[in-house]
């Protein structure tokens, strides 16, 4: 059973920049599409970006490109989230999710990642 733990969050100002780390503890070969999902205090779950376990697709959500980017160590079974210029509406749990089914391409949508962390808190004070 694949499990994700996330990292990196906190309270900074408008501006500034964040990153966040989510590691799967085993085996690396048992996660394949990643994905970064927020969600802010009353609103719904909503998606970030999303990498493929090679790196060669990347997505971003409109308001984060340009903003925000999505990496990952398969060496290190360790996805990132490096989060620049920060604006108070970023404030939100972040979310690490995964796919442990290697014929998903990565998506957007939730029911693509069978496996969720815990989430982290990100809170940016303007």
């Amino acid at each position: 059973q694949v499990q994700l733990e996330e990292s990196g969050g906190g309270l900074v100002l408008a501006g500034a920049s964040l990153s966040l780390s989510c590691a799967a503890p085993g085996r690396a070969s048992t996660t394949y599409a990643m994905a970064w999902y927020r969600q802010a205090p009353g609103k719904e779950r909503e998606f970030v970006a999303t990498i493929s376990r090679g790196g060669a697709t990347i997505d971003y959500a409109d308001s984060v490109k340009g903003r925000f980017t999505i990496s990952r160590d398969n060496a290190k079974n360790t996805l990132y989230l490096q989060m620049n210029s920060l604006k108070p509406e970023d404030t939100a749990v972040y979310y690490c999710a995964a796919s442990t089914r290697v014929w998903v391409a990565p998506s957007r949508t939730r029911g693509t990642y069978d496996v969720w962390g815990q989430g982290t808190q990100v809170t940016v004070s303007s």
